[in-house]
C-alpha cells in the first residue's frame, strides 16, 4: 500500500502496524523480544502492530531497537528540498536583482 495524504490516518496506522510486523518478524524477534528490547510494555506493542493509536516515543523505542533509527531522519529529514520552493525562491532572487530602478542613472542624483 502506497500511503499518501488521501489515505486516511486510521488506514495508514494499520499499515504501519503491518510493516513493523514485518520487520518484526524478518528479524527473529516475537512480541515480548522485542517489547523488552525496547523497554515498551507487550501490550502497546500489540496495539501498534494492530493500527491502534500509539505515541510517538513508543515508535521511536521499537525503531531503535531494530537498529532503524535512521528510518526518522527519512521519515522527516533535518533539511527539506522542495523544487516548488528553489524555483520561487530564485524567482524572488532574480526579482530584487533586476528591479527596475538598478544601475540605471537618470543624471539627476545629487552628489
Amino acid at each position: 500500500m502506497r500511503i499518501d495524504e488521501l489515505v486516511p490516518e486510521t488506514e495508514i496506522l494499520n499499515e504501519l502496524g503491518r510493516r513493523l510486523a514485518r520487520v518484526r518478524k524478518q528479524q527473529g524477534f516475537t512480541q515480548t523480544a522485542l517489547a523488552e528490547e525496547a523497554g515498551i510494555g507487550v501490550a502497546t506493542l500489540r496495539r501498534i502492530e494492530g493500527g491502534q493509536d500509539s505515541q510517538l516515543e513508543s515508535w521511536l523505542k521499537l525503531l531503535k531497537a531494530l537498529h532503524m533509527a535512521s528510518a526518522i531522519d527519512t521519515l522527516l529529514p533535518e533539511t527539506f528540498s522542495s523544487p516548488m520552493a528553489e524555483v520561487r525562491d530564485a524567482a524572488r532572487r532574480k526579482r530584487s536583482r533586476s528591479s527596475p530602478s538598478a544601475g540605471i542613472v537618470w543624471g539627476d542624483e545629487a552628489e
